[in-house]
């Protein structure tokens, strides 16, 4: 069955039991190598691969050295666009309205789950690592967690990108285009927002952005689908 139009083909219905089952097995368990690579490469970053950091805090300090007022202001709100309170804000109703409109809950917890195998990783991967923030000044409220990896932009990815994925079922062909064309947008518009203002190196940024890619792909694909009509779990 094709992964992007798995929802469609198949639309049965499965038991709560089952798709826990299934989020623990096809989302979760694999959200532990996902942790792993994101762990494994912040630790080269601060470690053996430590000179590599330095040299890409050039790209901050050129951003730096080259902010206006109004370029201050728009990427303030481009910035906004990753804030956690924003993502979960979003991800609800969004969960909510799907859940509306198709009566199918299990289609409608995607980006809620998107989002939470992303936080996961993020909070624990950003305490093991521990790495610093760039040398120059910070025009956002630096959070408790550090530099790596982005959970602004890993947060913006896995939400963005699995309503994306949903937004290829909107049968309007108009609005299709509009939808996926903002939502696929939306991360890198938080991933430079974030680099201008000081917040993360550029690397921070590039596995902020794997990890929100994997969560939304894992999320996608929580459910087992294609079974026949005497397999179908109700």
């Amino acid at each position: 069955m094709p992964f992007l139009t798995r929802y469609d083909d198949d639309q049965s219905a499965p038991s709560v039991g089952s798709a826990l089952k299934d989020a623990g097995l096809r989302a979760i368990a694999p959200a532990f190598v996902l942790f792993g690579l994101i762990v494994g490469v912040g630790l080269l970053l601060s470690g053996p691969l430590k000179a590599f950091g330095t040299r890409e805090e050039s790209a901050n300090r050129s951003l730096a050295a080259d902010r206006t007022p109004t370029w201050n202001t728009i990427t303030m709100f481009w910035s906004h666009i990753g804030n956690t309170e924003y993502v979960i804000g979003v991800a609800v109703i969004v969960a909510l309205v799907v859940w509306w409109r198709t009566k199918q809950w299990w289609y409608a917890v995607v980006p809620v789950l998107a989002i939470s195998i992303q936080a996961t990783v993020f909070v624990i991967a950003t305490a093991v690592v521990g790495r610093a923030r760039p040398e120059v000044s910070h025009l956002d409220p630096a959070p408790p967690t550090s530099s790596y990896p982005s959970g602004h932009e890993g947060a913006s990815t896995a939400l963005y990108l699995s309503l994306l994925l949903m937004a290829t079922r909107i049968r309007q062909p108009a609005v299709r285009v509009v939808v996926m064309v903002l939502c696929g947008l939306a991360p890198f518009l938080v991933g430079f927002a974030r680099l201008y203002r000081g917040m993360h190196h550029p690397s921070d940024v590039a596995m902020g952005a794997v990890n929100g890619v994997l969560s939304a792909l894992l999320a996608w694909g929580y459910l087992r689908r294609g079974r026949s009509d005497a397999q179908t779990r109700a």
